[in-house]
This record gives structure tokens, C-alpha cells and sequence, in this order.
């Protein structure tokens, strides 16, 4: 299983960014996905979740700004940022579990069964 995350960069302060994550060996129709993220000098965070029925979530902060979605066709999750501010500035991980597992905290980093090489967020003021 392999997750490609792409799409980060640099923009201002009320830009937007849309990351992708191209799965393969698994298909993401089936998989909870997710997003987490890490600033520097702090910890990984979860940010949101496309649960495999195609429910989500997205953490506090970014609700509102922030989408979460998928293409099954291409076999690809978005996250699609807007109104970006500073402190959304980190690093962003693509995530997966096996929706057939039952019985976790989404939030919780050890969730997450597969985790794809992060693509870096970076917004100037």
C-alpha cells in the first residue's frame, strides 16, 4: 500500500491549496481516509476524515475553510483549503484504515493503519 500525497506549496495568507493523495494497493472506496497534520516544533494533528460510506469530519479549526473529498475513479482523496492562515502552515500527512475494523478514536494518530510521505504547507502572512 502506497499513499501520494501532493499539492502543498507556498501562499499568502487567505489562499488556497488543494492536496491530493493517490492510493495505491487499496481502494480508497472502502478505506476511511483521512488527513493529519504537523507544524513545526509541535505535535502530528488530525485534521479530517472521509469515512468510507462518505461521511466526514473535519477538526474545529478548519471547519468551514477546509473540504475533504474523494474520486474513486482515480482512486484519489482531496483536501481542499481555503482561506489559509498562517498557523495552517505544516506538514500533511494522507491517512487510511480499514473500514472493516471497528471500534476506534479518529482522531487518534495510532488509528490509522497506513500513512503516506508528507507534502509541506506553507502560508506567509
Amino acid at each position: 500500500v502506497q499513499l501520494q500525497a501532493s499539492g502543498g506549496g507556498s501562499v499568502q495568507s487567505g489562499g488556497s491549496l488543494t492536496l491530493s493523495c493517490v492510493a495505491s494497493g487499496l481502494a480508497v472506496s472502502r478505506y476511511h481516509m483521512g488527513w493529519f497534520r504537523q507544524a513545526p516544533g509541535k505535535e502530528r494533528e488530525y485534521v479530517a476524515i472521509l469515512r468510507s460510506g462518505g461521511r466526514t469530519h473535519l477538526t474545529d479549526s478548519v471547519k468551514g475553510r477546509f473540504t475533504i473529498s474523494r474520486d474513486d475513479a482515480k482512486n484519489t482523496v482531496y483536501l481542499q483549503m481555503n482561506s489559509l492562515k498562517p498557523e495552517d502552515t505544516a506538514v500533511y500527512y494522507c491517512v487510511s484504515r480499514n473500514s472493516l475494523r471497528v471500534g476506534y478514536v479518529f482522531s487518534n494518530r495510532g488509528s490509522y493503519d497506513y500513512w503516506g510521505r508528507g507534502t509541506l504547507v506553507t502560508v506567509s502572512s
